[in-house]
């Protein structure tokens, strides 16, 4: 199992739309970063799927070592 890359070390800022599902790139790798696009492929690892309930801002982990995965809680200001 291949550990995740951090894609960069703050969060993305996306506005979601209430009903749509969205793939969080939990590898680091993907071109169209917070989201996946298929570069996990061979790593074991796999994207976190997140279903928007509301229309708002969000911020996903950019740094791929959140414990609130697909979600930014602060860990990147340690690493």
């Amino acid at each position: 199992m291949t550990e995740p890359v951090p894609a960069q070390k703050a969060p993305y800022e996306v506005k979601v739309e209430a009903g749509k599902k969205y793939f969080w790139c939990a590898c680091g790798r993907s071109r169209k970063q917070p989201f996946c696009d298929g570069s996990h492929a061979g790593t074991g690892l796999a994207p976190v799927p997140y279903e928007a309930q509301d229309s708002k801002d969000v911020w996903f982990c950019g740094c791929k070592a959140s414990g609130k995965k697909p979600f930014c809680d602060g860990t990147h200001n340690s690493l």
